[in-house]
């Protein structure tokens, strides 16, 4: 089922996350018609459709939109030639504007610290107000994610995705302990009922990626520990991933 649009405009003005970013961006006589917060909400939508991924429909997501939101998003705009749908380039041009300004001088397969507290007040703004202090446990546990690159050959580290690396996953056939996949792994701190509590929703409160060269439950410590920051301290944590 589909969230409406709606819902995920709340989500991203309560997160304050988009005029943030704004200000990052460069500025300058060319008019950008994508703005950072109609982008996240093309992000979202082509997520909550469960469509892949793909910049390509994050755009999709946008020109499918009602002539009315398209046009208070920017989506489609009045130009001297008359009106102008949004482009796959510039989908694009905002897309690497706002990447190249979150990402690290230096690359080393872990988020900034910019990126990731964005990311953890847009995940925040997602949990309902009745439900933000309804448990105090956390659910925690990582799992594998394929990059879209091809693994580099044999003895060398040139490819598409120069972040990625080799990991481990849980094997898929009978007898299977393990096998190798070339990606990343993200990692979550989910809600969960409270010994002996009531029932609560299950939903993310922390997330966060990293390269394979990296440990995923040491990539996670810094989120679970930065908690109490924003007035969320963290109970009772389950976890299977050391």
């Amino acid at each position: 089922m589909s969230i409406p649009l709606a819902a995920l405009e709340e989500i991203i003005d309560t997160s304050g996350i988009a005029p943030r970013i704004e200000l990052l961006l460069p500025t300058g006589a060319r008019h950008r018609q994508l703005r950072v917060r109609t982008l996240l909400a093309g992000m979202m939508l082509s997520q909550a459709d469960q469509r892949p991924a793909h910049l390509t429909r994050v755009r999709d997501a946008l020109t499918a939109l009602p002539g009315p939101d398209q046009i208070r998003l920017g989506v489609l705009e009045d130009w001297k030639t008359g009106p102008h749908l949004l482009t796959y380039r510039q989908t694009e041009r905002t897309f690497g504007l706002v990447t190249a300004a979150l990402a690290k001088d230096a690359p080393d397969g872990l988020p900034s610290v910019l990126l990731q507290r964005i990311c953890d007040d847009l995940l925040e703004a997602s949990i309902p107000e009745e439900f933000k202090h309804a448990s105090s446990a956390l659910a925690v546990d990582w799992t594998d994610a394929e990059t879209f690159s091809r693994p580099p050959p044999h003895g060398t580290s040139d490819c598409a995705d120069p972040e990625a690396s080799w990991g481990h996953r849980s094997g898929g056939g009978p007898g299977e302990d393990s096998e190798l996949f070339f990606g990343y792994y993200p990692s979550a701190a989910t809600m969960m009922r409270e010994e002996h509590g009531p029932a609560v929703p299950e939903l993310a409160r922390r997330m966060t990626v990293c390269s394979c060269r990296h440990d995923p439950a040491r990539a996670l410590v810094p989120e679970l520990t930065s908690m109490p920051e924003d007035d969320i301290p963290p109970g009772d944590i389950l976890t299977d991933s050391g």
